[in-house]
């Protein structure tokens, strides 16, 4: 199949200039966010029946990188200058602080010095903010990692989205956001026709805008649809420092405490307590996990008020201690890996 331009679309000598992607590949980068980026540029060139795309894969050894699933790929290149027409995409995945070493952030603060637009897939846009460059920007993260990522970098304007271009910076949330970033690329370069068509190919049948989050929302989550029943759970969600209480949340949603009670024990079987604290613990697991943050920042952060009463309630639940668990950081990911896609 082979789109011709795109209604309304003024055909010019820039549209007709080849667009160059230089695909970073970190250690241990996820290969769902590399292939759903590259495999769209492909399909358009196959669309459009000419070479409109081009791209280049780097790593830091320039020899090799490998992604998370044990993959091997031949990169092209090291961490040398590219063109200020490039467009460089940063494809992260597990372990994403260890990945980031001094050349990269050094690499990245050159080229984005010399106007180079850059962007981070999936945990990539850690890379980013790490390296200062999306500092006053708009980015997003995949969301396992949002918690780790709004306690260490505070001048960045995070977001939900599925994806987001701010300036020349872009960021993704992980997996299959790749897909909708490069539709959005792909529709500014050579009109919707194009990018609708790559679709298509790519049997895409619902892109979503950087207006879309990139989680699930609560009901489908949660397997319930009870509106009153997702409010508290936001509320929840929303509140995880400075808890808020049984009766303050039955309140809010024009309910008793005991209707709520019962309202949890029926849908989720558990208390409104209870949810809310495994709530509270996943992010604190996740704080401990991925960030260097100490185990009082931490209780904190998650609305304990007391050491002692946050590892308590930590053992409890992960049988384990949050002190053990930071030191097993290096094995725990053998024996519960992360999910970042």
């Amino acid at each position: 199949m082979v789109v011709g331009p795109a209604k309304g679309t003024k055909q010019t000598d820039g549209a007709a200039r080849q667009r160059r992607f230089v695909f970073v590949l970190l250690d241990q980068f996820t290969m769902l966010c590399f292939a759903c980026a590259i495999e769209p540029l492909r399909i358009a060139n196959r669309v459009m029946g000419r070479e409109a795309y081009s791209w280049l894969l780097a790593g830091e050894n320039g020899s090799e990188a490998r992604c998370s699933n044990g993959a091997a790929f031949k990169v092209d290149m090291g961490l040398e200058e590219v063109s200020r027409e490039d467009t460089v995409l940063v494809c992260g995945g597990i372990d994403v602080q260890q990945a980031t070493t001094k050349p990269v952030l050094n690499w990245l603060r050159r080229e984005a010095r010399r106007g180079v637009t850059v962007g981070g897939l999936c945990t990539a846009a850690y890379s980013l903010a790490k390296a200062g460059l999306l500092d006053g920007k708009k980015a997003t993260i995949h969301w396992e990692n949002q918690d780790s990522f709004l306690e260490e970098f505070e001048e960045v304007k995070l977001t939900k989205s599925v994806f987001v271009i701010d300036g020349n910076r872009i960021s993704t949330a992980g997996g299959t956001a790749s897909i909708d970033l490069m539709l959005k690329l792909i529709a500014g370069d050579h009109g919707e026709d194009v990018a609708n068509a790559v679709a298509d190919q790519l049997i895409y049948s619902s892109i979503r805008t950087d207006q879309d989050t990139q989680r699930l929302s609560i009901p489908t989550r949660i397997g319930v649809r009870h509106p009153k029943l997702s409010q508290v759970i936001q509320m929840m969600e929303q509140n995880i420092e400075d808890p808020i209480s049984p009766a303050d949340l039955a309140e809010n949603v024009g309910m008793s405490t005991r209707q709520l009670e019962r309202l949890f024990r029926r849908y989720l079987n558990r208390s409104p307590k209870r949810y809310y604290m495994e709530l509270r613990l996943q992010k604190a697991r996740n704080l401990l996990m991925q960030t260097d943050m100490s185990v009082i920042n931490v209780a904190l952060a998650c609305g304990f008020a007391s050491p002692s009463h946050f590892s308590k309630c930590y053992r409890a639940h992960y049988k384990t201690t949050p002190y053990r668990e930071r030191g097993s950081h290096g094995t725990s990911a053998i024996i519960t890996p992360r999910l970042s896609i």
